[in-house]
């Protein structure tokens, strides 16, 4: 499988300290609307340190009954313990879920040659195409680009990376080491653009949550090679996605916007709290700029 396209980290609402699964299926449900091409449950945004093990196969079973083969359902099954991750993924494909996003082992912060091991392991416990997630600002390292273009050459089924590290060079590097079929896909709205100028080709989005319309039709774009109308595009909803992740940590504001326009509730889990009320103003103020509430 080559990942391309748009694919949606969705957040997971809460009601009462549970799952809210009506509020997960609308969300999914408009999510296909709006023209993305795959759904992420269970990752950063989907507050996954704080299920435990049966909420986040749930999620993930959620997911895919939810998306009914209407779009990729990748499931976000990555952990700091490479038993855990296996566990997980080896859940996810019993479910019926397309592919598997493994975030980079956060916390324990393992060498380059941990990283190969780790993910190699994962790779030979499924048959489900894997993608790669670099985010340093999270994990305390990187997946090294000759980590990536090793994994890519050892392991088949080790076919994508979602680059969340915000540098446009990482992808020049990514670029020029690994095969030319292996997905790139931004995991940083606001970098969209750029990215996809370098050789990405696809984008795994938290402002999707909102507005899948505009993200799948920035990245559509892009793909055409139309980058005048691209960057026309960028540069009307930058404010908005600069908006949705500086207000604070994410998954924070995203769901806090999903709530405003009353689709789900904007409870989450500690140690995430809710916006300040400076922040929502300024939230809620952004919103009615982009016409998001009336």
């Amino acid at each position: 499988m080559r990942f391309t396209g748009t694919h949606t980290a969705l957040i997971t609402p809460f009601r009462d300290g549970q799952i809210d699964a009506p509020a997960f299926k609308s969300l999914i449900d408009r999510q296909i609307a709006g023209g993305i091409d795959g759904i992420v449950p269970v990752g950063t945004t989907g507050e996954s340190p704080t299920l435990d093990m049966e909420e986040h196969i749930e999620v993930v079973r959620l997911a895919v009954e939810y998306a009914a083969g209407r779009c990729l359902v990748i499931a976000g099954t990555g952990a700091n313990s490479t038993s855990e991750a296996i566990e997980l993924t080896e859940a996810a494909e019993k479910i019926g879920a397309d592919a598997t996003l493994q975030v980079c082992p956060y916390y324990n912060k393992p060498s380059q040659e941990g990283v190969y091991l780790h993910y190699r392991a994962i790779a030979e416990s499924t048959n489900l195409p894997v993608m790669l997630y670099s985010v340093p600002g999270r994990s305390g390292i990187e997946i090294a680009p000759e980590t990536a273009a090793r994994l890519a050459a050892d392991c088949p089924t080790i076919t994508a990376i979602k680059e969340a590290g915000g540098s446009v060079d990482r992808i020049n590097q990514l670029v020029s080491v690994l095969p030319e079929d292996f997905g790139i896909l931004s995991g940083d709205d606001p970098l969209t653009l750029p990215f996809m100028a370098c050789g990405a080709n696809g984008l795994v989005s938290v402002a999707s949550n909102l507005i899948p319309d505009v993200m799948s039709k920035l990245v559509r774009t892009c793909l055409a090679g139309d980058f005048a109308d691209a960057l026309a595009q960028q540069k009307q909803y930058y404010p908005l996605f600069r908006g949705l992740m500086s207000l604070d940590t994410n998954p924070v504001p995203i769901k806090s916007a999903v709530a405003l326009q009353g689709h789900c509730s904007s409870e989450l889990r500690l140690p995430l709290a809710p916006l300040s009320d400076e922040a929502n103003e300024k939230l809620i103020a952004l919103m009615k700029e982009f016409k998001l509430l009336s």
